[in-house]
């Protein structure tokens, strides 16, 4: 006797269904990131696991020579460590992609409609919101670590999406563009807070100076679109040299320079020109440069700063202990496992009481709380504002990596406890509507026979 086949029950009238499938085309696009953000999330764990063996061994004072190695021109205030030269250099690439990324979803994505940007882009609000209130009611009686109340507000895209790869195989793939969705506008809320609160002694000299490159870059990536998506080359010997000229000026401004790489990025257009076929002819200029670069910042860009951020040296137990017991630690581990959360289903839910939206019925709000703990893996850019908050290499700063790494660690261990169960649940539905298919294929004179 055949099993019901699992249907999809049809929205209520009048009713709109959020976090949808989207279109097709999308579903393939953010299905070809996520298989490269694996290999990056998978790069970044590497580098990080070997920086904190480096720094908590015999030899970890070479670890930090190395980090603190200082090179570059002074008179362009450019002689930087290389701790600074990978958070200030590689990590501009991670937002170069950073702000393609958001302009083609808001351009060109399913994120162009309201009805379907609006849910996810609430959900990341609530994200950033309520860790954010957690980390400064725990740390409200100590005013010198206030400063570091954004460091929770972050989600590591690649390390999420890598401990997604491994365990979701069978989750909707409604899913999967949520959590990538969230982690971009998550990126750009982590720009404007950058940009805005971690920013001292603006020079606006070099800043107003540095949109002469940024305007030539601008204009060019759009007059001659087609050559640079044809010549790569071409972009390496004239965009490139814009765009350090750009990010050096950021630098020079007082601004954090990866604010020059998400500029950069939204300078790129997203579309072919109508002399080249329009939108439908092909990829666009935005979608070839993804694919160039992205392996450069997955591959290399994150791992090395990674590497250079994620070394402090715990002390044993009995420092580990005490790096734990701060009130900074506290604040990121309970911001990220327990605000994010909190923050991303409760916006969820509310918006589907208070709206005409309701949940797309291919998964369960059990799912949606999967993702929003998932979403509590905060490390790159959670790593970048700790330095910002307190300078890299302080106490606090040592503290917070330490806060960073266990609530990363524990927010994917969580969330692997809930989406392995709901995905083996996913992956029998599946198998039972293969073996219907496959019945209903049968000849009826054999069915009659048996």
């Amino acid at each position: 006797m055949n099993q019901p086949t699992p249907t999809t029950p049809p929205s209520r009238p009048g009713k709109s269904a959020v976090l949808s499938r989207g279109s097709y085309a999308e579903a393939l696009r953010i299905g070809e990131i996520l298989r490269k953000e694996t290999v990056g999330g998978a790069l970044l764990v590497a580098a990080a696991v070997i920086a904190l063996i480096w720094a908590n061994s015999p030899a970890s004072d070479s670890y930090f020579a190395l980090r603190d190695l200082k090179v570059g021109y002074e008179p362009w205030h450019l002689e930087l460590s290389l701790g600074a030269w990978a958070a200030d250099g590689l990590l501009a690439i991670f937002f170069f992609l950073v702000g393609l990324e958001l302009k083609r979803e808001f351009v060109a994505g399913d994120l162009r409609q309201i009805s379907k940007s609006i849910v996810p882009v609430a959900a990341a609000a609530g994200g950033v919101v309520v860790p954010a209130l957690i980390y400064v009611a725990i740390n409200l009686t100590s005013p010198e670590t206030l400063r570091g109340w954004a460091i929770p507000t972050a989600t590591d895209i690649a390390f999420a999406v890598a401990v997604l790869a491994i365990i979701g195989s069978h989750l909707p793939s409604a899913l999967r563009i949520f959590l990538l969705t969230l982690a971009v506008v998550d990126d750009l809320i982590a720009i404007t807070i950058i940009a805005f609160f971690y920013t001292s002694d603006l020079d606006v000299t070099p800043l107003l100076l540095a949109l002469i490159p940024l305007a030539l870059y601008a204009f060019l990536a759009h007059k001659y679109r087609h050559f640079f998506g044809m010549k790569a080359s071409a972009a390496w010997f004239i965009l490139l040299p814009l765009g350090m000229v750009t990010w050096a000026l950021v630098h020079a401004s007082g601004i954090h320079a990866t604010v020059a790489g998400v500029l950069l990025g939204f300078a790129v257009p997203v579309f072919r020109s109508q002399a080249s076929g329009g939108p439908d002819a092909g990829p666009g200029l935005a979608e070839i440069f993804e694919h160039r670069f992205r392996p450069i910042s997955a591959g290399v860009a994150v791992p090395i700063f990674a590497f250079f951020s994620a070394g402090v040296a715990v002390g044993g137990w009995e420092g580990l202990g005490s790096a734990l017991a701060d009130p900074v630690a506290l604040g990121i581990i309970v911001g990220l496992v327990v605000g994010k959360p909190i923050g991303i289903l409760g916006v969820t839910w509310l918006l589907t009481k208070a709206t005409r939206a309701e949940l797309d019925k291919s998964f369960k709000w059990i799912d949606i709380f999967g993702v929003a703990l998932l979403a509590g893996i905060g490390f790159t850019v959670s790593l970048l504002v700790a330095e910002l908050s307190f300078g890299q290499g302080s106490l606090h700063d040592d503290h917070a990596k330490v806060g960073i790494l266990a609530a990363s660690v524990l927010a994917a261990l969580l969330a692997t406890a809930v989406l392995k169960t709901r995905n083996r649940q996913y992956r029998e539905a599946e198998a039972l509507e293969k073996v219907d298919a496959d019945q209903d294929g049968i000849p009826d004179v054999y069915q009659e026979r048996n």
